[in-house]
């Protein structure tokens, strides 16, 4: 079931870093992206989502219910990493069917989900293979299943193709497109990859120096009405501007 996320005028520090997130509604079944530069941000608003640490200030609900009030296995969420965090000693079935055990499903309700899941992604062939011994994109596609185990009501993805090689990410774009179709859960991804913010999700949120700057629609990501300067430099817009103007005085010079 997907649920909506609601943070209202948050304030949160993770060491010296601080986080400001005045306001941002996700919407039950969205697809949203947190776009940003390396260090602005992002993933601290993930792990605020997820309610990994207290804040100084504000909240975060989950179908309007604050996460500090909810205990971590009540939350409906399933986290993707970006380094997978796949345990090496655990083969591909194991590392899927971790997180559920934990949860203490019955072992035939395990099985089948599991097979169900491999069957999905393509990688019950590799199901007794262990982590060292596959690839980059079956690697990615046991993460995902791993997550989506607890059918989650929020799949959070923190940079999940940022390690893969063009073609295997790409691939994989039209894999997530197929889960959210399928799962019908709210996603968050983790970005810093203008076309996977672009392709990916319905809006984005632009997070740059520990703040929340922008919300736009994806298809408008890239329009300038109402941005501010600082995220159309982000975004490569005052260069296109610069150019443009480069091209109209050479032409009138001529």
């Amino acid at each position: 079931m997907a649920v909506s996320i609601d943070i209202r005028d948050l304030e949160a520090r993770r060491g010296t870093f601080r986080l400001r997130v005045p306001e941002l509604s996700i919407a039950s079944g969205e697809v949203f992206a947190i776009l940003g530069t390396t260090g602005s941000g992002k993933t601290v608003l993930l792990e605020a989502i997820a309610g990994a640490f207290p804040f100084e200030k504000g909240e975060v609900l989950i179908d309007g219910v604050a996460t500090s009030e909810m205990a971590v296995q009540d939350r409906g969420l399933g986290i993707l990493y970006q380094d997978h965090a796949l345990f090496p000693h655990m083969t591909v079935r194991q590392n899927i069917e971790y997180g559920a055990r934990v949860r203490g499903i019955s072992a035939c309700e395990i099985e089948r989900r599991s097979d169900e899941l491999m069957a999905i992604f393509g990688i019950e062939g590799i199901a007794e293979s262990y982590p060292g011994a596959i690839s980059g994109g079956e690697s990615q596609r046991t993460a995902l299943s791993r997550a989506l185990m607890v059918e989650p009501d929020v799949l959070l993805l923190d940079e999940p193709f940022s390690a893969l090689d063009p073609t295997t990410k790409k691939r994989l774009y039209s894999v997530v497109a197929d889960v959210h179709e399928r799962f019908g859960c709210t996603m968050v991804l983790v970005t810093h990859d203008f076309d996977e913010a672009h392709s990916l999700a319905d809006r984005v949120g632009i997070v740059l120096d520990g703040q929340l700057r922008a919300v736009r629609e994806a298809s408008m990501l890239f329009e300038r009405e109402g941005m501010y300067e600082d995220v159309m430099a982000f975004l490569g817009l005052e260069e296109d501007d610069a150019a443009a103007g480069s091209h109209k005085k050479r032409g009138e010079q001529r």
